[in-house]
């Protein structure tokens, strides 16, 4: 019986070549893309799951309360906790903690390289996490002070594919030689955190914030646990919380601040945590529970189409149908057939979707962000996705045509009457209806998506970003007389219109310290941002002076500050200029005073508000700025490079364009938000395939009427309304619902964003008219085809 049944399902694959190519099209689309997005999800999960131990393996960070402030989440922690959590508490197996490096240079011979992502940690990280070691003993690679363990890709950047770099040197631009003790793979995408050099935690001093036991006042570093098997993670955080007391509250307590300790299990960082200064690039479960929605939809869409190309072509199959039942099929029997070809249909768009799959991952990797390779179809839980993908689409797509087909009546069907044998109009009209839905609820949220990536790249941040060249100078040592001769020098140079130093610029890290501020009713204690600049800075990013003055030289040196309006609103004050600011505690009577006040700007990303902001005077600082002439980059950038390398000889030129610099802080918002697009525009091309098979169905279904409406003299216009104005109003029920649907979910996104465009109905107009505009096309393409045709071909049974 299996035999016949696919005997007569190759028949009729080649005898409709045309519907079923159109077919296997549509389900090859749907089941590609969905493949890619189900790829998505699953490697957004797998973050972490490469460590043997990452179901105890837990993060420490920190929740800070000021009095009267939002509480401030911190990823990171206090030098001493780690070490203190290992001795004090039994549940702790293992503690480590992780000293962020900045971007370092290190030389061997006449190599000059830049290298970040370097951490100090403990010498036993590697009982914590899975890193494999190449080369060198994991335990004692870092026990001893200037003991260096590298990726297996730095290794070979320095040393090329030496067989053994163990016991090899390199030396840094201060001149401190280190000794090279291990080589690790390199640390898989899939993880929360990545490093490409690890240096021993004994090669810090053991003075000031790196002290193990006063060092409480300092949250610069990460802490993770080893915690013994069956340990409670809500439990042990709960048993934290006297911590503050016994090691915080003497330095806190009096000036109102208040925090607790947060047990992060690593597996869920990626996906879950809202903490601040996060190491990595951050996934997000709203995105997983988009994509998988969309994964499903394709795939539903897919199915619709099968439905209703299959319909569509019901005619060409009604005789054999009626013929069939006439001579003893069953209907069970008729069911099969046709479910088995639904399911050979979806198995061989499964095998173009692999091929397909093969050929454009390289893309979908670019687009998406991702390091995904093709051996994951290897794998057994892949599999079993592609087995369910083949049985979903081939239970589902066939399950409306195998029932509608098998229940045509034989003697209406051998007269030639299939309109009679026809039925389930309301159920077609509900399924074009889901396409509609779809296809607009991915239109509005992609232009949505697009809108708001634009006015982030667009809005006014406060200052001039573009043409901005930022150069750190990173070295240990004392660069300030090199620093003073390049300034000199590249301001001499006609394609230079500005140059400042300073120790930040916007979009990177800055400091945070208490201080004593001045107010009405007296000095509060408070936390606020600050980061030191030169008297150059506010002319070389376009910053504007509302009030008071900018810096003016030295003799504004650890005396006067300029701070933003955002902290003159905050403090209330009247008139800012002369208000005091201190160090709390501080009897000397030194104080620094407010000169001026600058124009709000963004400092941070536009995911966080402008906060209240201290702008200190210090020449020299270690990160020059250069306001390039527009009309000739390149010029100017060779001009800079040549006159750096007469300064700074033995550093690399390294540089960064400050506007590319602020738009990778959106960097993971605009690939999803491409992703989305591409994945928008797929779904709408589905859909414009279902929509083709409806559509000739309801031409052909309808074909004697309008041939009887042709003879009877009516126009062309009159036939595209007749069939026009029900699948209109099948639009306007798409738009009732996924006007709401997409709101909700746009709504929710836009929340993620301190700073967001305004509401506008163009979206949603623009949605409605696109699936209106391809709706009346493809309608009019199929009347034209049906009033075109010979009317008595049609009325010939009649």
């Amino acid at each position: 019986m299996i035999k016949n049944l696919l005997t007569i399902a190759f028949r009729n694959f080649k005898r409709d070549s045309w519907y079923s190519l159109l077919n296997i099209l549509g389900l090859t689309i749907g089941i590609t893309f969905s493949l890619f997005l189900i790829f998505y999800v699953k490697d957004e999960l797998s973050y972490d799951k490469y460590n043997e131990k990452a179901d105890r393996i837990f993060r420490i960070s920190s929740n800070i309360k000021e009095s009267d402030k939002d509480t401030m989440r911190w990823v990171s922690t206090q030098f001493p906790l780690a070490p203190t959590l290992k001795k004090d508490y039994p549940e702790v197996e293992e503690a480590v903690r992780f000293v962020g490096e900045d971007r370092k240079m290190y030389r061997r011979g006449e190599q000059r390289i830049y290298e970040d992502k370097i951490f100090y940690t403990d010498s036993n990280v590697f009982k914590v996490f899975t890193y494999p070691m190449l080369q060198g003993n994991p335990n004692t690679a870092l026990t001893e002070p200037k003991s260096l363990v590298l990726t297996e890709s730095v290794a070979e950047k320095f040393f090329g594919k030496s067989s053994n770099v163990v016991g090899q040197t390199l030396e840094d631009a201060k001149g401190e030689v280190f000794k090279v003790t291990g080589v690790v793979k390199d640390v898989p995408y899939n993880s929360h955190f990545r490093f490409n050099m690890l240096i021993s935690r004994t090669t810090l001093p053991k003075t000031g914030q790196f002290d193990d036991n006063s060092g409480w006042g300092s949250f610069n570093y990460f802490a993770y646990v080893l915690v013994k098997p069956n340990t409670d993670p809500a439990a042990f955080q709960k048993k934290l919380i006297p911590m503050y007391d016994k090691y915080m509250a003497p330095i806190f307590a009096k000036f109102n601040v208040t925090m607790r300790y947060v047990v992060q299990p690593i597996l869920s960082i990626h996906l879950h945590s809202k903490m601040g200064g996060e190491p990595e690039e951050q996934g997000s479960m709203s995105y997983i529970y988009i994509f998988s929605a969309v994964a499903f939809f394709m795939l539903i869409i897919a199915c619709i189409n099968y439905m209703n190309l299959t319909t569509a072509r019901s005619a060409r199959r009604a005789k054999e149908i009626g013929i069939r039942k006439v001579t003893g099929s069953t209907q069970p029997q008729l069911m099969a057939q046709f479910l088995l070809e639904s399911t050979l249909t979806a198995l061989f768009a499964l095998l173009l979707s692999i091929g397909l799959v093969a050929l454009l991952l390289p893309v979908f990797n670019t687009l998406a962000g991702k390091n995904i390779s093709f051996s994951s179809l290897m794998e057994p839980g892949t599999f079993l996705i592609l087995l369910l993908i083949v049985l979903f689409v081939g239970f589902v797509g066939g399950s409306y045509p195998a029932l509608y087909l098998s229940k045509f009546d034989p003697i209406h069907i051998l007269k030639g009457s299939l309109s009679k044998g026809s039925s389930n109009v309301a159920l077609r009209r509900v399924l074009v209806v889901i396409q509609f839905t779809i296809a607009m609820i991915m239109l509005i949220c992609t232009l949505i998506v697009y809108s708001q990536l634009n006015y982030i790249r667009h809005r006014d941040l406060g200052f001039d970003q573009n043409e901005v060249v930022t150069v750190p100078v990173n070295t240990n040592r004392d660069a300030r007389s090199q620093i003073i001769a390049f300034t000199d020098a590249v301001r001499k140079d006609p394609h230079i219109k500005a140059v400042s130093t300073a120790e930040a610029v916007p979009g990177q890290g800055i400091s945070f310290n208490l201080f004593s501020v001045q107010t009405d009713k007296g000095y509060i204690d408070q936390g606020v941002n600050i980061y030191t600049v030169d008297e150059h800075y506010f002319k070389t990013l376009g910053m504007q002076i509302r009030k008071g003055r900018g810096f003016t030289g030295l003799g504004d040196t650890l005396h006067s500050i300029v701070v933003n309006q955002n902290m003159v609103e905050y403090f209330k004050w009247k008139d800012p200029i002369g208000k005091r600011v201190k160090f709390p505690g501080d009897t000397s009577g030194r104080f620094l005073e407010v000169v001026g006040v600058v124009k709000d700007f963004n400092q941070t990303s536009l995911y966080n508000k402008i906060a209240p902001l201290i702008l200190a005077y210090r020449p020299n600082n270690y990160n020059i700025q250069l306001k390039l002439d527009a009309r000739d980059v390149q010029s100017a950038l060779a001009g800079v490079q040549k006159t750096w390398r007469a300064s700074f000889a033995d550093l690399p030129f390294d540089y960064n364009f400050l506007d590319k610099s602020l738009n990778s802080q959106y960097e993971a918002e605009q690939k999803r938000g491409k992703l989305f697009t591409t994945f928008s525009v797929i779904t709408v091309l589905i859909t414009c395939l279902g929509l083709l098979g409806l559509i000739a169905f309801t031409t052909q279904q309808r074909q004697k009427e309008i041939s009887m409406r042709k003879i009877m003299g009516a126009g062309l216009s009159q036939l595209i309304t007749l069939i026009t104005r029900n699948f209109v109003a099948l639009v306007g029920i798409s738009c009732i619902i996924a006007f709401p649907v997409a709101y909700f979910f746009m709504d929710n996104w836009l929340g993620l964003f301190q700073y967001k465009m305004e509401f506008s109905p163009m979206p949603y107009l623009m949605a409605a008219i696109t699936v209106l505009l391809i709706t009346f096309l493809t309608v009019l393409y199929h009347t034209l085809r049906a009033a075109l045709a010979n009317p008595s071909k049609s009325l010939r049974s009649e």
